[in-house]
């Protein structure tokens, strides 16, 4: 009995902490920071870079709703190197220039104060938009035609989406 009442409670437990977990979303092939920049430049694809952390609520509404949709799975599977970066994380990753930092050292450089944070880079990992927050299935796609379709050249994301953030 006694094992049975602890094997429920871990149970119990488990369940909510996997709650409050904002691990990258289910169903996408997010790497970590230096093999991400590595299929970025073998693959020739931008990279979406997503800043998350452990028990964010916006990060886990972002994975439950935005990336749960079909055609934003496909779009980003298919055509970006996905990067997930713990933004508390303390784990060493090495940037374009050869430089070592952890990733919570990374997250100030890009300037994730909060989270989460989601930053395209070109496959050589220069910095084309940083998207601080929540945002929705069309804020993603209009981050993609901004992205693949080469707009980030001549204007500003914010010019590209005609003054809305």
């Amino acid at each position: 009995m006694r094992g049975f009442l602890f094997s429920l409670i871990a149970g119990v437990a488990l369940v909510f902490s996997a709650a409050a977990r904002a691990d990258p979303p289910p169903g996408y092939a997010f790497l970590d920071h230096d093999a991400g920049l590595r299929q970025a430049k073998a693959e020739n694809k931008p990279v979406l870079l997503y800043f998350g952390r452990y028990g964010c609520a916006w990060c886990d509404q972002v994975n439950r709703t935005t990336f749960a949709d079909a055609e934003i799975r496909r779009i980003f599977s298919e055509h970006y190197a996905l990067i997930y970066v713990d933004a508390e994380g303390g784990r060493r990753i090495r940037l374009p220039g050869g430089e070592r930092v952890s990733e919570a050292e990374l997250g100030v450089r890009l300037g994730a104060y909060a989270t989460p944070l989601f930053v395209f880079m070109s496959p050589e990992g220069k910095v084309i938009a940083r998207i601080p927050g929540y945002k929705t299935v069309r804020d993603f796609q209009d981050y993609d035609r901004y992205v693949r379709g080469g707009h980030h050249r001549t204007q500003s994301l914010l010019e590209f989406l005609g003054g809305r953030p």
